[in-house]
């Protein structure tokens, strides 16, 4: 008799323990899945207004950015603080709005740029551009011009290969959606972008 006393027990506590395992379980799966539906509407919320990560396709901007780097863009920056000159930015392709380009501002609403045999003039004086080596420079030249009020001139680092303001004319700021701040791959290549 005692001996089916403990084997009643022992099936009455099992039997409790396992109906313990489901009301267990939910909360824990409850609380996983509002953790991941958080972390999904915040990263959603970077993505869409304030960081975009983007590939660069291209070798317009070497050795600056190479060809299949990939970049974070800062979509929210020009909100804070104006466009600079030296600043990396992305913007759709004015000829064809389904494309992004990504080149470097040179001039400023009401600069005058002009460029002699490859010799970048801003205001009258030559621009030091140390980040375009001398075998990624050309020899083109192009006239002078006053950029336009709220425009941008815009050329890519390696000059031989960039189709830049020079062909398509200063960019406007409402083409203008990003900077780009920060290169995360290939891994030799994290850090700030300049």
């Amino acid at each position: 008799m005692p001996e089916q006393n403990r084997l009643a027990d022992s099936r009455s506590r099992h039997d409790k323990s396992s109906a313990l395992i489901p009301s267990r379980t939910l909360p824990v799966l409850s609380v996983w899945l509002r953790d991941l539906f958080i972390s999904l509407a915040i990263s959603a919320f970077i993505i869409i207004f304030l960081y975009q990560p983007v590939k660069v396709e291209g070798t317009s901007m070497m050795p600056s950015l190479d060809d299949q780097e990939r970049i974070f863009v800062n979509k929210y920056v020009y909100r804070l603080e104006p466009i600079q000159r030296g600043d990396i930015v992305v913007f759709r392709y004015p000829r064809d709005t389904s494309k992004s380009f990504i080149k470097r501002v040179i001039g400023l609403a009401g600069d005058h740029i002009r460029i002699e045999s490859g010799e970048v003039f801003v205001n009258g004086e030559a621009l030091e551009e140390d980040y375009v080596p001398a075998a990624y420079a050309d020899q083109r030249s192009y006239s002078e011009i006053v950029v336009p009020v709220n425009s941008y001139f815009v050329l890519g680092d390696h000059r031989t290969m960039s189709n830049d303001s020079r062909d398509f004319g200063p960019v406007g700021i409402g083409y203008i959606y990003g900077k780009a701040v920060f290169g995360y791959w290939p891994m030799d290549k994290m850090g700030r972008v300049r």
